[in-house]
């Protein structure tokens, strides 16, 4: 029982915060994700899973989309976009990354909860997905104990789940936009 109220908890925080994206934001990035011809994911640790997750399903849409820091990732071109993802925008990684693409002269995206950190201030286009809204930096256990229950998930699990809520209806829309269907995505789907 405790679990299925956790898990709705959880669900429903994840609707709160995705209610409350911009959509103009919204909008600007599938715009830059529709017109590049290629699209490069960079992402540390479960962001990066969670890019990986998009990345696949762009590669299902017919794009030609890479992991930064993969052995098979192409040089950067201007006509590129990278999608930086960090709930704090501080990965040192993914900014160094973004701030290198865009000295390439490729246009960055950025998925964080903090536009006003090192990676919006590189981001061409910026869309805010917010993680934890306390808590600062008292610990799990801690949280709990107090009866401080809120997000009910340790570290930046609620960006990383809000994030990949966004980015899959995000794949629902491109296929209503360019007329895809399952079919052509289970056909570049991997079958080995």
């Amino acid at each position: 029982m405790r679990m299925r109220k956790r898990m709705s908890g959880l669900a429903r925080k994840i609707g709160e915060q995705c209610s409350k994206m911009d959509e103009k934001s919204i909008e600007r990035f599938l715009g830059l994700l529709l017109a590049k011809r290629r699209v490069f994911i960079v992402g540390s640790g479960r962001s990066g899973l969670v890019g990986k997750a998009f990345g696949m399903r762009l590669m299902h849409l017919g794009f030609e989309v890479y992991i930064v820091g993969e052995t098979i990732t192409p040089a950067v071109r201007k006509s590129d976009l990278i999608l930086a993802i960090s709930g704090s925008g501080a990965t040192s990684y993914v900014n160094v990354v973004a701030k290198t693409a865009k000295r390439m002269g490729a246009t960055v995206a950025a998925i964080t909860s903090h536009p006003e950190s090192e990676l919006g201030e590189a981001a061409d286009c910026i869309v805010k997905v917010m993680g934890r809204a306390g808590g600062g930096r008292r610990d799990y256990a801690e949280r709990q104990i107090r009866g401080d229950h809120e997000p009910m998930t340790p570290l930046g699990t609620l960006f990383e789940l809000s994030a990949m809520v966004f980015l899959e209806t995000l794949v629902g829309e491109i296929m209503m936009r360019q007329g895809k269907t399952e079919e052509g995505m289970r056909r570049r789907h991997s079958n080995i």
